[in-house]
């Protein structure tokens, strides 16, 4: 492999969405987008609303808990958006900070967002679903578009190709974690970094994957693929907790 894997490979993709190569979201698209921020109200991840009152995300994103509410109803962080506080932080019991192992979190929403045109929820995978190699996917963010670029604030979204698992063990040197799903930043130009944390792979209108870390933070990308949380093998622990049959 022509990239050297370090001692410490993974790069939690925080502080500012970066897409990569990718273009302005289309007015009135991707409705479940969330801004997750701060108390100052600066944007630190993304994420996505699967119910009225939940948000899906990585669960590193909250390492030093700094998340206060969340941001939806627009695609510009400049424009006034619909604001709810989170009142409980559900990272996944067995999450592992050091491997990135289980790295998927629910953020319980202070009230209800009203379903409209200006914010949706969006789709998750079946438990049997399986994700084609090559297939064309969706991930989008906000912030710099190039590694220390400039922060930008309008939603941008990029197409990207899912990445055999074999392969992406091999160029990974066998350093990711069980239960992700590769694509982009793989014999391409296109890809999340650093931000785009907790937002989701869309493929074929479901969100299928959690933005979870990609190589060093490079995001000029070495031949190596970014990393996503394989939603489809939490949904017993992600519906106990919608469904109120489990605290946490």
């Amino acid at each position: 492999m022509s990239t050297q894997v370090q001692a410490q490979p993974y790069a939690f993709m925080s502080l500012g969405g970066k897409i990569i190569n990718g273009e302005k979201a289309l007015k009135n698209s991707m409705l479940y987008m969330v801004s997750l921020q701060n108390s100052r109200g600066e944007h630190e991840c993304g994420g996505f609303l699967i119910s009225e009152d939940f948000v899906l995300t990585a669960a590193h994103c909250d390492n030093c808990r700094s998340l206060a509410k969340v941001v939806l109803g627009t695609h510009n962080l400049k424009a006034r958006g619909i604001e709810r506080s989170i009142v409980k932080w559900c990272s996944h019991p067995d999450y592992d900070d050091e491997k990135l192992e289980n790295d998927i979190m629910l953020l319980k929403l202070s009230q209800k967002f009203k379903l409209d045109n200006s914010v949706q929820t969006i789709q998750l995978p079946t438990s049997g679903m399986n994700i084609r190699d090559n297939e064309k996917c969706q991930v989008a963010g906000w912030g710099m578009t190039k590694t220390n670029g400039p922060d930008v604030d309008k939603l941008r979204v990029v197409t990207v190709s899912t990445i055999n698992k074999q392969v992406c063990e091999e160029q990974w040197d066998g350093q990711i974690p069980y239960n992700v799903i590769c694509a982009g930043g793989y014999n391409t130009t296109k890809g999340a970094c650093q931000g785009d944390s907790g937002g989701p792979l869309v493929c074929n209108g479901k969100a299928v994957g959690i933005v979870s870390f990609n190589m060093d933070g490079n995001c000029t990308y070495p031949n190596i693929p970014n990393v996503y949380t394989d939603i489809s093998k939490y949904l017993p622990w992600i519906n106990d907790i919608l469904s109120k049959k489990k605290n946490c």
